[in-house]
């Protein structure tokens, strides 16, 4: 399903955010079997929480049509008794959903665990007592992907928890996420300047209070502060959910080119 996503998302761009049933199926159907029906993949695509939704002319990607500022995301992080998803697993969820501005829900569970490291407790201050009677890893990871929805998924260094929370909703038949996916890292590297980006450093910083490190709720939270202090000097030319996107990645040299068309255009 990962390519399938690349490529939409691929194509959308190219078509200001739209598709016509034609362009969808083709695309559709280069990624599926004949058993699957572009209706069917739609359903999946939405239950995945990949933004997608369909119009009397076709079918259109939400973040091309939603101003940043405006659009709901879904600052995550985890806490793992090990770095491999292959033979670790989840021991602690925390969440922050965030829309227009506005911290407006939040998710914090442990997760059951039968093996916890002494040195995964150093660092967290999980004890594996804590770890007794939690939600079962399917569950866990159930609650938290009702809770995303098609939210942008946010986190520091988001590639570890996406591909992480990845590999484990697919190992308990939760399906792969199609949540477009924003780093606060990256983003915090375009547009404000500190000696280091990483989360313990940017909340002394930042000044962010009541924090506990490498704690999942914690973490999320200081996340959510970190991507609310780069909006504040987000460039003018990025408008919509997906220019944020495109602007967290993007090279110095393609921001540039980026800013000198909107200022031609202005």
């Amino acid at each position: 399903m990962q390519n399938l996503f690349e490529e939409l998302t691929g194509a959308f761009r190219r078509n200001a955010g739209k598709l016509s049933p034609e362009a969808y199926a083709r695309i559709v159907h280069k990624h599926c079997s004949l058993f699957e029906d572009s209706e069917t993949i739609f359903i999946l695509l939405q239950a995945s929480g990949y933004p997608i939704v369909e119009q009397v002319d076709g079918y259109a990607n939400k973040t091309f049509f939603t101003p940043y500022q405006r659009q709901r995301y879904c600052v995550v992080d985890i806490e793992t008794n090990g770095s491999k998803p292959g033979t670790s697993q989840v021991i602690e969820i925390g969440a922050v959903m965030v829309e227009a501005g506005q911290v407006v829900d939040r998710l914090e569970s442990f997760v059951e665990c039968a093996y916890l490291p002494e040195h995964i407790t150093k660092i967290t201050g999980i004890e594996p007592e804590d770890l007794i009677g939690a939600p079962t890893r399917k569950a866990a990871l159930a609650q938290l992907r009702h809770f995303m929805e098609d939210a942008v998924f946010v986190a520091h260094n988001a590639n570890f928890d996406y591909s992480f929370l990845n590999a484990s909703f697919d190992r308990f038949g939760l399906g792969t996420i199609g949540n477009p996916k924003l780093c606060t890292i990256d983003l915090a590297k375009r547009t404000f300047k500190s000696e280091r980006y990483g989360l313990a450093y940017l909340n002394e910083f930042l000044n962010i209070d009541n924090y506990t490190h490498h704690r999942a709720y914690s973490d999320a939270l200081s996340a959510t502060k970190v991507m609310f202090k780069s909006f504040e000097t987000v460039p003018e030319y990025v408008s919509t959910t997906d220019d944020l996107l495109r602007f967290s990645t993007a090279s110095k040299k393609a921001r540039n080119v980026r800013k000198g068309s909107a200022q031609t255009r202005g």
